[in-house]
């Protein structure tokens, strides 16, 4: 569901009427997108925007160049089996606690909601449990007591009552309470030195998910299902659809990275790796991490 307005670019043909093939990398860890960036077995990702600070941290040049969503997408939850132990987040203590990969978005989310109840994340039982299904597998299992992850998987497991969600960062108001406001989250990023090279792609690209989000926010259930391939409704189109319209506003509506959603992603990543609190925010960084110049073109081109 993250990259939706991406899937939604290229299954509309938006990217095809400007020439543009793409080619699908399906990478599940961090370390192997940053892995294929920098050796360029891939062009462009698809991918929250913390990693283009920690490319940059680490002496790579790269720039998010359009914005998919402004909420991570992330929940929360406890097995029902294990609920009666919990209380509070502070009860995470005593939890083996799944998490996509090590060094993931929802890896970095737990250990933010660790901090946030005042839990040392190193002190901490995180397993990595992998996509869907293997995620399922483990909780199922009882190879870990919580799951941190993305929907449609969590949305999916409360919906069969495996599990309750205790927190949250899918909609707009429980982003606003855990990480204090929308937060740029899901963009398009690539090297800087790919993007002067090559600005024709990045328009390219930037038009057609600028497209797919001004279609997205008012995009109807049948619209959708003519759209999507069956394959994407998980056996289950009711589920599906619901799935879409509860994350609608997780989407951005216009494509644009703005400084308060950057400066919001930036904090919280500073919380978690524990910079001092002059580096809450860098403005040096934020700029070399984003461009908005293709989204303004998009945006004048398309009239939003």
């Amino acid at each position: 569901m993250l990259h939706l307005p991406l899937v939604l670019a290229e299954q509309m043909g938006y990217f095809r009427t400007v020439g543009i093939q793409l080619e699908w990398h399906d990478l599940d860890a961090d370390a192997q997108v940053h892995q294929a960036l920098t050796s360029g077995q891939v062009d462009v990702v698809s991918g929250a925007f913390e990693q283009v600070l920690d490319l940059n941290e680490q002496g790579q040049k790269t720039k998010a160049f359009v914005l998919q969503g402004r909420t991570p997408q992330i929940s929360l939850g406890i097995a029902l089996r294990r609920l009666p132990l919990y209380q509070s987040l502070a009860d995470l203590k005593r939890f083996k606690i799944g998490v996509s990969d090590w060094g993931s978005a929802s890896h970095a989310m737990a250990q933010l909601w660790c901090l946030q109840a005042g839990l040392n994340p190193r002190d901490m039982q995180f397993v990595e449990v992998g996509p869907m299904g293997a995620a399922m597998d483990h909780l199922r299992s009882g190879a870990v007591d919580a799951l941190c992850h993305l929907d449609p998987l969590m949305r999916w497991l409360e919906h069969k009552s495996e599990l309750r969600v205790v927190a949250e960062t899918r909609s707009l108001q429980g982003t606003q309470l855990w990480m204090g406001g929308p937060s740029a989250s899901t963009c398009l990023f690539a090297k800087t030195e790919f993007l002067n090279l090559k600005p024709g792609v990045m328009q390219g690209l930037t038009d057609g998910v600028v497209r797919a989000l001004k279609w997205l926010m008012t995009a109807g259930p049948t619209d959708l299902l003519k759209v999507m391939p069956a394959y994407a409704w998980m056996g289950d189109r009711a589920f599906y659809l619901g799935t879409v319209e509860a994350l609608r506003e997780s989407y951005c509506p216009d494509g644009l990275l703005t400084e308060d959603w950057m400066q919001t992603a930036w904090r919280n990543r500073a919380t978690r790796v524990g910079l001092p609190k002059s580096l809450m925010v860098d403005r040096s960084a934020l700029q070399a991490a984003y461009t908005n110049e293709a989204v303004h073109k998009s945006k004048k081109r398309f009239s939003i």
